[in-house]
C-alpha cells in the first residue's frame, strides 16, 4: 500500500477524510489505468438512435439517461481520471450499447402491449339485403378493389358503392334461376357469377354487359375463386373443380374430380401457386398449381366432421390456412401446408360460415350460424397465432352467412339471413374509449322498390 502525502492533493482535498487508494496520481496527467475505456468509447462513438416514446415524461427520459452514465459503483461516470481513485470491485460494461438498445426496444415493446384491440360496439352502417338466400352452401358477397360491393339477392345482383353510396342493379333472371355465388377478378373490372342451373357467367363491372358463358357443371355451382385476371376457378354441386382460362376460346382447362361430394369453398393464395378447397365431404385439399394437372394433391385434411366452406389464406405467414367447419365441427383449424399439420384447432362452438384475416393486426374474424350451445358469438376476433378470443358480437337475428372485406382492410361487412348487410370498422386502429368506434347515423337502403 502506498504512504500518500499530502501534498500529492490539491489544498481542498487537505481537509478530507483519509481514503485507501489503489496507488497516486497526477491532477494534470490522465491516469489511465484508472479510466474505464471501453465505457468511455461507447459513450462517445454511441449512435443508438434514442426511442422516444409518448407515454413518458421528459423528466423520466433525464432519469434513464443519468442512469446509464454511472460508473459501475453508482457514481457519475468521469471520463478522465487525474490521480489516485478509491479501491472498487469495479465490473466490465462494455455491454452499455446493448443494454441502451434493450431498453429501447422495452418502451417499444410496452408502447405496443399499451395498444387494446376490441371490438366496434356498433355497425357503422346497415344496408337492407331483401331476398338474399339463407343458404350455407352459397357464396352470394364480394367486395372488389374498385369499392364496390356485388351481393346476390334472390334472382337479381346488385352493386353498392362504398365510396359515393350508390346502388345499381347488374342484371335480373327470370324463372327459377338465381345465382349462387358471385367473385370479383383482381382488377376489380369483372365480376363472375355462377347460378344454381350450373350456368357460369362473366359481366363487364364499367359496362354492367355480359362478356361470356362458361360451360363445364351439370349442377349449382356454390364457389367461385379468380387466380390473376385469367385463371377463373370453379367448384359446385357435381363434385367438380374447374379451371376456366377467360380469354381462352376453349374455356376449360382442367378438371379435378377429387372430392367425393359438393365443393362448397375455393381460395387461391395471395401468390397463386397454391388452391384450397373445401367440400360437404368434410375434408380440406390444398393443390399445387404446377401439379393439379395430374389430379395429384399437396395435401388432404380430413380433421373436420362437417361441411367446409370457410377458407382463407393468411396474408403474413404464407404457409399458414385457416378453415372452418360446419354444424357438427364448429371448429376454426389452422393448417401448415407446407409441413402438412394441424397447427391448431378452436371449438367456436357454432357453424363456421366465414373467415378474414387481419392484415393490419394478427388476427382472424369469424362469422357463425347454426349453434348447438347457446353460448355463442356470430361474429368472434381471434388473436393469432395464440387464436384467444378478443370479443364477440350478435348483430344479426339470424345466422351470419357470408364475410367480405374492404380494399383497404379496414372494414368487414357480414350478411345475414336477417336480410341486412351490416359494416363493421373492425380491423382498424385501436378503439378510444373516449369516442364511439361507429355511428348508425346514415343509414341506406338496398330494396328492391328504389332501383328502378
Amino acid at each position: 500500500m502506498w504512504n500518500l502525502d499530502r501534498d500529492w492533493y490539491s489544498p481542498k482535498h487537505l481537509l478530507s477524510p483519509p481514503t485507501l487508494y489503489d496507488f497516486p496520481g497526477d491532477r494534470f496527467i490522465p491516469n489511465r489505468s484508472l479510466m474505464d475505456l471501453d465505457q468511455a468509447t461507447s459513450l462517445l462513438t454511441n449512435k443508438t438512435k434514442k426511442f422516444h416514446n409518448k407515454n413518458f415524461n421528459e423528466a423520466y427520459r433525464q432519469k434513464l439517461d443519468d442512469k446509464l452514465n454511472l460508473d459501475s459503483e453508482g457514481r457519475p461516470f468521469r471520463m478522465l481520471v487525474f490521480r489516485g481513485s478509491p479501491k472498487s470491485s469495479k465490473k466490465s460494461i462494455r455491454y452499455i450499447d446493448q443494454l441502451r438498445e434493450e431498453d429501447a426496444a422495452a418502451l417499444q415493446n410496452s408502447s405496443n402491449q399499451r395498444i387494446h384491440r376490441r371490438l366496434p360496439k356498433k355497425e357503422s352502417r346497415v344496408l337492407d339485403a331483401p331476398k338474399i338466400k339463407n343458404d350455407y352452401y352459397t357464396n352470394l358477397v364480394d367486395w372488389g378493389k374498385n369499392s364496390i360491393l356485388a351481393v346476390a339477392l334472390g334472382p337479381e345482383i346488385y352493386f353498392w358503392n362504398s365510396v359515393t353510396t350508390d346502388v345499381s342493379r347488374l342484371f335480373k333472371v327470370n324463372g327459377n334461376n338465381y345465382p349462387t355465388s358471385v367473385s370479383w377478378s383482381e382488377d376489380a373490372k369483372y365480376v363472375a357469377t355462377g347460378f344454381v342451373h350450373s350456368q357460369l357467367q362473366i359481366w363487364d363491372a364499367e359496362t354492367s354487359k355480359l362478356v361470356r358463358n362458361l360451360e363445364g357443371h351439370a349442377q349449382r355451382i356454390a364457389t367461385l375463386a379468380w387466380n390473376n385476371n385469367r385463371i377463373l376457378t370453379s367448384g359446385g354441386h357435381d363434385k367438380s373443380i374447374i379451371n376456366h382460362d377467360v380469354r381462352a376460346r376453349r374455356n376449360e382447362v382442367l378438371r379435378i374430380k377429387t372430392h367425393r361430394a359438393e365443393i362448397c369453398g375455393l381460395k387461391w393464395s395471395k401468390r397463386g401457386n397454391l388452391l384450397a378447397s373445401g367440400g360437404n365431404e368434410n375434408h380440406v385439399y390444398v393443390w399445387d398449381s404446377n401439379k393439379m394437372n395430374s389430379s395429384n394433391f399437396l395435401h388432404c385434411f380430413k380433421e373436420h366432421t362437417a361441411a367446409v366452406k370457410a377458407l382463407d389464406w393468411c396474408p403474413y405467414d404464407s404457409d399458414v390456412l385457416a378453415s372452418g367447419g360446419g354444424t357438427d365441427d364448429r371448429c376454426i383449424k389452422l393448417w401448415n401446408v407446407q409441413r402438412g399439420t394441424n397447427i391448431c384447432s378452436i371449438d367456436t362452438k357454432a357453424q363456421v360460415c366465414g373467415l378474414q384475416w387481419n392484415r393490419h393486426y394478427k388476427e382472424i374474424l369469424s362469422g357463425h350460424g347454426f349453434s348447438t350451445s347457446p353460448e355463442h358469438n356470430q361474429l368472434c376476433l381471434w388473436q393469432y397465432p395464440s387464436m384467444t378470443k378478443v370479443g364477440g358480437l350478435d348483430p344479426h337475428t339470424s345466422r351470419v352467412l357470408h364475410l367480405s372485406q374492404s380494399p383497404d382492410g379496414l372494414t368487414v361487412v357480414s350478411a345475414g339471413g336477417d336480410e341486412t348487410l351490416r359494416f363493421w370498422d373492425i380491423f382498424g386502429p385501436a378503439v378510444n374509449d373516449t369516442r364511439e368506434s361507429s355511428v348508425l347515423g346514415n343509414l341506406l337502403s338496398m330494396k328492391a322498390s328504389q332501383i328502378r
